[in-house]
C-alpha cells in the first residue's frame, strides 16, 4: 500500500532551520505532485508548498515565500521542505501529500490522493 512518511520535524527556536523529508513507496513517485501542508492547533489544514512530477515547477504560499523551498529527488521517492528563518506561526503538524493530478497543482487539500501522518514542528519565541 502507499505510504508517506515524514520525518525531521521537531523544537527549534525562531530563526533556525528545519529539513522535513517525506519518504513514498507503494507509488510510482514520479507521476505525482507532491505537496505540504501544515495545520496549526485551532486552526484547518493549509496549503504550504508542491513541486510538479519533474521538480520543474512549484508553488509557495505567500506566508513562507522566500523561507521554504521545496525539493524532490525521484530516484530516492522523497520530497523535501527546507525551512529557514522560522517564526512562531510556522508552528503546526506539517503533512505530506501527493496528487497524482498534473501540474498546475491544487491548493485544496481534497485534491490530494495520499497522505502522510504528519510531523510536528515547534518554533519557540
Amino acid at each position: 500500500q502507499v505510504q508517506l512518511v515524514e520525518s525531521g520535524g521537531g523544537l527549534v527556536q525562531a530563526g533556525d532551520s528545519l529539513r522535513l523529508s517525506c519518504a513514498a513507496s507503494g507509488l510510482t513517485f514520479s507521476y505525482y505532485t507532491m505537496g505540504w501542508f501544515r495545520q496549526a492547533p485551532g486552526n484547518e489544514r493549509e496549503f504550504v508548498v508542491a513541486i510538479s512530477r519533474s521538480g520543474g515547477n512549484t508553488e509557495y504560499a505567500s506566508s513562507v515565500k522566500g523561507r521554504f523551498t521545496i525539493s524532490r529527488i525521484n530516484a530516492n521517492t522523497t520530497v523535501y521542505l527546507q525551512m529557514n528563518s522560522l517564526k512562531p506561526e510556522d508552528t503546526a503538524i506539517y503533512y505530506c501529500a501527493a496528487d497524482g493530478k498534473p501540474w498546475p497543482v491544487s491548493r485544496d487539500q481534497t485534491s490530494y490522493d495520499f497522505w502522510g501522518q504528519g510531523t510536528q514542528v515547534t518554533v519557540s519565541s
